[in-house]
């Protein structure tokens, strides 16, 4: 299976509508100063960038992604004169001639080939003293919106647990994330939790946003039959907390990583 990452409206109600809360966290984690310059690598539909507009009153923002559709979309939801997306992949970050203030990335290094070589070109494009940054979901225990998912369809079929995020991304465990950091030579690397509320209106906000085919667990949905993908469905409807008034009240990890570039 390959992951798809091309429609934006269809992103935004599976993952984007979650990942605003925990940009915010992070920000204000990271602590950069106002009228900094900032590059956002893996922009996706621009959520990250779009929280630094909004709280943290930054110089210049710059986002890029490998997908000219999420760039596109981005740069469509965003009217801010202090931002800019561009279409770039890795090697061929963005630069500037003293390099970036802070140079941060949600949500992204775990779908990289060769995660080092993504913190690497961070590294490379933050100016001497700058902050490199990223946050990725716990998929291995916190995120629980694909936790239940992937644990309800490995139960129905052992073989899929090659394609569990929680299985394939070794990234998205605090400790990997700090060796990962730490491999690629900065200094005062901090990893930190941060969980936020993923509250759903019904089972169908939950499982809609998993027809949409847009990253490994709506890919997996997509690819099945009809009979297996409702199997699949009602295991899930059994799995998840549902309240007397229908909501669904879950949370979501996310492991932050923060260190200084030499």
């Amino acid at each position: 299976m390959r992951d798809v990452w091309s429609d934006g409206t269809a992103y935004e109600s599976y993952v984007g509508r979650w990942s605003r809360g925990v940009a915010r966290e992070f920000l204000r984690w990271l602590a950069v100063s106002p009228g900094s310059t900032w590059l956002d690598f893996g922009c996706g539909t621009g959520a990250l960038s779009q929280v630094i507009l909004t709280e943290r009153s930054p110089g210049l923002v710059v986002g890029c992604d490998r997908s000219a559709d999420y760039v596109a979309f981005a740069q469509q939801q965003t009217v801010d004169d202090h931002a800019r997306f561009v279409v770039a992949a890795l090697p061929d970050l963005p630069r500037r001639p003293d390099g970036f203030d802070a140079v941060v990335s949600g949500l992204v290094l775990n779908f990289l080939p060769a995660p080092a070589d993504g913190v690497a070109a961070m590294v490379a494009s933050t100016r001497h003293g700058g902050t490199v940054a990223a946050y990725v979901w716990d998929y291995a225990e916190g995120m629980e919106l694909m936790r239940i998912f992937w644990d309800s369809a490995i139960a129905l079929d052992p073989a899929v647990r090659s394609l569990d995020e929680g299985v394939r991304f070794p990234v998205c465990r605090a400790d990997s994330l700090r060796e990962l950091f730490e491999g690629a030579g900065l200094r005062r690397v901090l990893v930190h939790p941060i969980v936020v509320p993923t509250v759903f209106r019904d089972f169908d906000d939950y499982w809609k946003p998993f027809l949409s085919g847009q990253g490994p667990a709506p890919g997996y949905a997509v690819s099945l039959t009809p009979a297996r993908q409702a199997r699949l469905r009602e295991s899930i409807r059994q799995r998840l907390p549902a309240l007397a008034d229908g909501t669904i009240p879950l949370t979501a990890r996310a492991w932050a990583v923060q260190g200084v570039a030499a």
